[in-house]
């Protein structure tokens, strides 16, 4: 696979093809270069904002590069050198896959249009994923995950009743429409087994956000209102079950918490069992489902007033033992060091990195047999495979090669690294 793609949507999606065997080509132009190599997001380096970057970052150095393109074989060109370009065409004709989600239009102001890419490989598999898509009036806008969520209708409905839209603080529908792309590629690498034909892929991440709503766009079409009214959102309450306690109650410490979830009378009773509270039985307001929903905010507050006096993990574990849906409220570093869930299914693992060191990586969340990613290296150094791929992979002479790196078209990694061309 030839993997034009950066920042978020597109490195995902084609990771996780990498994770499971595929050969993913990650190419880079060394005068615009992947915007999560330049965030200073450093392993022991402090915390920063997202946004904050360096001036002059160690491009080998970041975090998240590494986490979005582990896996992966990584080359540098020039691609506003025609030399450069013709280097990269020879790389999608040797490609089962070509995959990008730049703007619309940057692939076609290389010559790189749906008609050329065909010509140099007429069954080829092309993925392009952007916020709206490659056709219509707004194919033209740029997007991250922030604005995909706020134009898809996700931002609208997140948050409290009664209170401005939330949003989601992260770039959440990147890695929604990352899965639906890399699905998508399976499928087209299906189809192309059965019928020899290869297809072009156009995946718009507001469309992936638009298919979350489906209850919300039906309640709308049905005629009870717009998607801000003084019950909904829901907050913490269930959207679309009339159940209660259902929330986030505070628990022994400072910002601890702990998520509880009773949906069935049998799982009250067994709440009310580990509280003691037998009051809690023979009071009118909580005897149904219907009258624990109807007095949920008086019924919060009992529950709030008992979880606070216990450990988040302790009081989570002694609920699931009587079969009341709990959950503690864990933080990243709960996660990465805590969980004995996650430990013990390996959802974390190390890779070694001639920079950054021993990282951690989260795995990808499939198991099963044959089909166990295969975490083989770290994120490449900037061009640490031109050799390998250009004249292993495309067969360049070595007159070729180094003529190539004379002109400018394949940076060397010194140079690379530095921004030299």
């Amino acid at each position: 696979m030839t993997d034009f793609s950066w920042v978020g949507v597109g490195p995902l999606a084609t990771r996780l093809l990498a994770d499971f065997g595929a050969e993913v080509i990650k190419v880079e132009d060394v005068k615009e270069l992947d915007r999560v190599r330049r965030l200073p997001i450093y392993k022991d380096g402090g915390s920063r904002t997202y946004g904050d970057e360096d001036a002059a970052p160690d491009p080998n150095r970041s975090g998240m590069f590494n986490n979005y393109s582990r896996n992966k074989l990584g080359v540098t060109l020039n691609m506003r050198l025609a030399s450069g370009r013709a280097v990269a065409e020879r790389l999608i004709a040797s490609s089962d896959v070509v995959a990008e989600n730049f703007a619309a239009g940057v692939l076609e102001r290389w010559g790189l249009t749906a008609e050329r890419i065909r010509e140099l490989r007429p069954d080829i598999i092309t993925c392009r994923m952007t916020g709206y898509g490659q056709t219509g009036p707004e194919a033209s806008y740029r997007s991250y995950g922030p604005v995909v969520q706020a134009v898809s209708g996700l931002s609208h409905i997140s948050g409290l009743p009664g209170r401005e839209p939330s949003g989601i603080g992260l770039s959440y529908m990147d890695n929604l429409a990352a899965y639906y792309n890399s699905a998508a590629i399976m499928m087209a690498l299906y189809r192309r087994n059965i019928t020899g034909v290869g297809t072009d892929i156009d995946t718009s991440a507001i469309e992936v956000g638009i298919n979350l709503l489906g209850p919300i766009l039906l309640d709308v079409q049905a005629g009870r209102g717009p998607t801000r009214r003084p019950d909904f959102p829901a907050g913490n309450m269930a959207e679309f079950s009339r159940v209660a306690p259902h929330g986030v109650y505070p628990a022994q410490g400072e910002d601890c918490w702990i998520a509880i979830s009773v949906r069935t009378d049998s799982e009250w009773r067994q709440l009310v069992g580990v509280m003691g509270d037998d009051s809690l039985v023979t009071n009118p307001a909580f005897q149904t489902m219907e009258d624990r929903y109807r007095n949920h905010e008086e019924l919060d507050e009992v529950v709030g007033a008992w979880t606070r006096h216990f450990d988040a993990t302790q009081l989570m574990t002694r609920l699931q033992a009587h079969g009341v849906p709990a959950g503690a409220v864990q933080t990243a570093q709960d996660v990465f060091d805590r969980d004995p869930q996650t430990h013990a299914r390996q959802v974390m693992f190390s890779l070694d990195h001639p920079v950054i060191g021993t990282a951690r990586f989260e795995s990808a969340p499939i198991r099963g047999g044959a089909v166990e990613p295969d975490h083989w290296r770290s994120a490449p150094l900037l061009g640490e495979d031109n050799d390998y791929v250009f004249r292993g992979i495309l067969g360049m002479s070595n007159d070729e090669y180094e003529a190539l790196i004379g002109e400018g078209a394949i940076i060397q990694a010194a140079n690379a690294a530095s921004g030299a061309v």
